[in-house]
């Protein structure tokens, strides 16, 4: 053999027998540097930083940034574009360090309280001037604006204004800054926010066009579903402290002034100031996830990382918070609002229908869309202002301006808690979501995979632990879900309006509705797949909805062996109008209502659009079943198994005890132990001296509070 030739072939013999190459690891630390080399004895010290160092690298190998124990304060969200993901075949992953917590945070602890109201036991502290926000965490715990609540005989509704008839509230008259006063109202199955502007004598006049959204289409601040039912609130003003007739679920109250810089808190008289740690959120998201249909983000992950304190500040808007169903909402009414719609259209109308493709989405604290192959592994989505996670949204929704198009997104073996909104809205609502013009729009294989998810929707109560809702193959499997005043689990969307033929009750019934388009091609919703699934001690405040709810037609959608317990007398398993093509099967449901309801069945529609659903071989302590559920109505029970002495068989009892989350938070509810870090001691994030009285930077730090 020729001696050039022994030579290559000595050297491929080396090469297949040498080590692959490991992959390229980049450290960061708060107590490193961005001058540094993000090697593990030189981390860089910022998020941003690392970026910086992902993108030099990401096309040569796969990429893991690993972050040391302790607090990275965001001064903007950090936005992942397709440059950040993995490119060609390359993976990227943002980890924790072994055995480390990192918090991710955009808010700011204040401290150097002083005593405002010995009688009140309020005491005030500077924030930076024109730092807004709608929550705040002390100890952990979600504080609460204060709040009054009012009886609806004692106001008076008109088109413009809020009229209060009773003496007991002359004080309101006196307030000092009326603008900043809301009115909350939840109805049947919305929890709404509407921003006063000016208060004359007993009248609230409303801020426009909050007041027209929300007194426009369904289940409105002045036309309930159910007047008894509903609930109407005043809330934030500092004047409310410590009133008469305050309504409050904990010990904890605030009110902040950004013109002055001021935050305001209320603690038990026992509490002592010095000792608490107060966070304060600066920031409306912390990461936007988004690339372009053309070049999606792709082949990036987050493990075991801690991502806390943002505030949504839409319901502060002029605008409001309409909101029509799990975070969907009215933006701008005034196109389509007929003049006389406060009278005329207090039970839904021609016009509001016109407004159902145009719903705005909650932007989430967490936003990931045109993007393939994302996973969030053993995440904490604690003390966030709004839903947690969004992942495939309409456009609106997203800060990278590009909406949907979310191909392989897990989340998994993570924990959600002490949350304003849901845990994760998955899907968007408007056209492109349900029949989009470009295939690549279509979100798929969405999973949602054995987390824990309790105590959210604190400030939005309408909305659901978990939504889905134009999705091809998602999977909602072995979460445990708890603590939540709306439902557990949401799929689809649309009433049927958007399915093939669309909704005729809508065009042929009493409702006199034809003025959506109607499609003649099935939506992008189906495969859906809601399984093995720990669902207990939900629906706390709305009767509508249930435990488990579906929405239009699912073709390949199942609800099976899922446990339900521990919601009184609420639904268990829901399939509202258009629900098609399910199947609800070996599902154990504890309670005292229905286990099983369909809704647009029966004769007084003259066509069911509700149908084909069958429900087989379920468990249930109750016998009663709402809605028709026979051959007539297209849909059907077989198999049935009622069981009124808990004695469960013992096929139930596997899958009870196969239901739920294999996570630790999971097998014993933990409980709230805030933990301080260090202070800071330059204003490295929270804003320049100049923004605060005086022009001095209070210490400030960001306390690791875990639920």
């Amino acid at each position: 053999m020729p001696r050039i030739a022994c030579l290559l072939l000595s050297a491929s013999l080396l090469a297949l027998a040498a080590p692959a190459l490991a992959d390229i690891r980049i450290h960061v630390s708060p107590s490193g540097s961005d001058s540094g080399d993000g090697s593990a004895s030189r981390p860089f010290r910022t998020l941003p930083r690392a970026q910086d160092a992902v993108r030099a690298v990401n096309a040569k190998d796969d990429v893991i940034v690993t972050l040391a124990d302790g607090v990275y304060v965001l001064d903007k969200p950090l936005n992942f574009r397709t440059a950040d993901g993995g490119q060609g075949k390359f993976t990227v992953t943002w980890q924790a360090a072994s055995k480390a917590d990192p918090l991710i945070s955009g808010g700011m602890t204040v401290n150097g309280f002083t005593l405002f109201d010995a009688d009140k036991n309020v005491y005030v502290a500077d924030t930076p001037k024109g730092l807004d926000s709608r929550q705040l965490w002390i100890n952990g715990v979600t504080a609460e604006r204060p709040k009054i609540e009012l009886k609806r005989e004692d106001v008076e509704f008109t088109p413009t204004s809020l009229i209060l008839k009773d003496a007991e509230h002359g004080y309101i008259a006196k307030l000092k800054q009326p603008n900043r006063l809301e009115v909350e109202y939840t109805g049947f199955f919305t929890d709404r926010y509407a921003p006063v502007k000016a208060i004359d004598g007993d009248t609230l006049i409303m801020q426009q066009p909050s007041w027209d959204n929300n007194t426009f289409g369904y289940d409105t601040i002045s036309s309930p579903i159910f007047p008894d039912d509903s609930r109407l609130f005043l809330v934030n003003a500092p004047e409310l402290f410590g009133v008469t007739n305050q309504w409050h679920s904990n010990s904890y109250q605030w009110y902040i002034d950004p013109d002055a810089g001021k935050l305001y808190i209320r603690i038990p008289p026992d509490a002592d100031v010095a000792t608490l740690s107060v966070v304060l959120p600066r920031l409306d998201h912390l990461i936007s996830i988004g690339g372009t249909l053309d070049a999606p983000v792709k082949n990036l992950s987050f493990k075991g990382l801690h991502l806390s304190h943002t505030s949504w500040m839409g319901p502060s808007l002029p605008t409001g918070y309409a909101s029509q169903q799990s975070g969907a909402y009215l933006v701008e009414t005034a196109a389509s609002r007929p003049v006389d719609a406060y009278r005329s259209c207090g039970w839904g109308c021609v016009e509001f229908e016109t407004l159902r493709q145009r719903w705005s989405q909650m932007p989430a604290a967490v936003q990931v869309s045109a993007a393939k192959n994302v996973v969030f592994d053993g995440m904490s989505f604690t003390h966030l202002g709004q839903i947690a996670l969004g992942i495939g949204n309409d456009d609106n929704a997203h800060a990278s301006g590009q909406g949907l198009a979310a191909d392989g997104v897990t989340v998994r073996n993570s924990r959600f808690s002490m949350l304003g909104g849901g845990a994760v809205m998955a899907g968007g609502v408007r056209e492109p979501a349900h029949h989009p013009d470009d295939p690549r729009l279509v979100n798929r294989n969405i999973v949602i995979e054995n987390n824990v998810i309790t105590n959210v929707s604190q400030d939005y109560k309408e909305n659901a632990a978990v939504l889905t809702t134009y999705v091809d193959g998602a999977k909602i499997v072995h979460n445990d879900i708890s603590e939540a005043p709306y439902d557990a689990i949401d799929i689809g969307w649309g009433w049927g309006y958007n399915d093939a033929g669309g909704n005729p009750n809508y065009r042929e019934n009493q409702r006199g509705y034809e003025v959506n388009k109607v499609y003649d091609t099935p939506t992008t919703l189906r495969n859906t797949i809601v399984a093995n699934n720990r669902v207990h001690g939900v629906k706390t405040w709305y009767k509508d909805g249930g435990a488990i709810y579906n929405l239009s037609a699912n073709p390949g959608g199942e609800i099976r062996e899922n446990h339900i317990s521990d919601i009184g007398g609420a639904i268990g398993i829901y399939v509202d109008e258009g629900s098609k093509h399910l199947r609800i099967e070996r599902n154990v449901v504890e309670t005292r209502g229905w286990w099983l309801n369909a809704n647009t069945v029966g004769k007084q529609y003259k066509r069911g659009i509700t149908t084909d659903n069958v429900a087989t071989g379920n468990w249930h302590d109750s016998n009663q079943v709402g809605g028709r559920w026979n051959a007539e109505s297209g849909n059907s029970v077989a198999q049935d198994n009622l069981v009124t002495d808990k004695d469960w068989p013992a096929e139930a009892r596997k899958v009870m005890e196969k239901a739920g989350a294999d996570l630790p938070a999971a097998r014993e509810k933990p409980q709230v132990k805030p933990q301080q870090q260090s202070q800071a001691e330059t204003c490295n994030g929270p804003g320049n001296p100049t923004d605060y009285p005086g022009g001095k930077c209070p210490k400030f730090h960001v306390p690791r509070s875990k639920p």
